[in-house]
Order: C-alpha cells, then structure tokens, then sequence
C-alpha cells in the first residue's frame, strides 16, 4: 500500500521492522476482511532517541472515514504505555503538517526531500 501509492517503486525495507510495534487496521465487509490502515510504532531509542511513530497509510478508498486519526490515537495510545509521558518524533510529508498538528505535533526542522517527497521533523 504504502510503496505503490507513493510511488516509490523501490524495496521499502529498511530493516527496522523487526524492533518496530506494527498496527494494522482491518475493513470487514460482504467482500471479506481488507486491510485498510497501518503503521509503525518505535520505542524511544530506535529511530530516534523520542519514540516515533512512521509508515503512517490508509487505503485510498477509506479516507475521510476517520481511519487515518483512529490510527494515530491508537499509535499514540501505545506509545504513551511503552513509554509513559515522553516525546514522540515523527518525519511527516509537508502535505500532512495540519494533520500531525491536530494530535500535537509541532514542526521542529526545516523542509528536505527524503525519496522525492517534502518531509519535515515534527515532535509532540
């Protein structure tokens, strides 16, 4: 989901997986059980020294349904038992600032490309 709609067509392997917390959301319907959200979760001192949540995607075809912010509260639930009370750090597309805004987060670096999308750091 992630690779393909940002049309990133490269491996999105980048080997943290294995010490990251993976939520995924789940559809059911007459058509079956879709998986239409995910994200991963980072302990402090994984990615970054703050916890950090990343890989934040919901299919296209759900957004506007809330499943996007039922995501980040969920992530940000878990992250605040994993580590009560500490920051978290996010590398947020510029297009979303307003969203991340909306739980907190403030921008804390300048804009830069990272695999030719706008990014910028934000902290919450």
């Amino acid at each position: 989901m992630f690779v393909v709609e940002q049309n990133c067509a490269y491996p999105d392997a980048d080997g943290r997986d294995p010490q990251a917390w993976h939520l995924l959301g789940w559809l059911e319907s007459e058509k079956g059980r879709r998986l239409v959200a995910y994200a991963r979760v980072f302990e402090p001192g994984v990615r970054y020294a703050e916890g950090s949540i990343g890989r934040v995607a919901t299919a296209q075809e759900v957004r506007g349904f809330g499943f996007g912010k039922a995501l980040m509260a969920e992530a940000l639930r878990r992250l605040d038992t994993l580590a009560p009370r500490q920051p978290v750090k996010l590398a947020a597309q510029r297009y979303l600032e307003g969203f991340y805004s909306g739980f907190g987060f403030r921008t804390v670096s300048a804009p830069y490309e990272e695999d030719g999308i706008t990014h910028v750091d934000m902290i919450r």
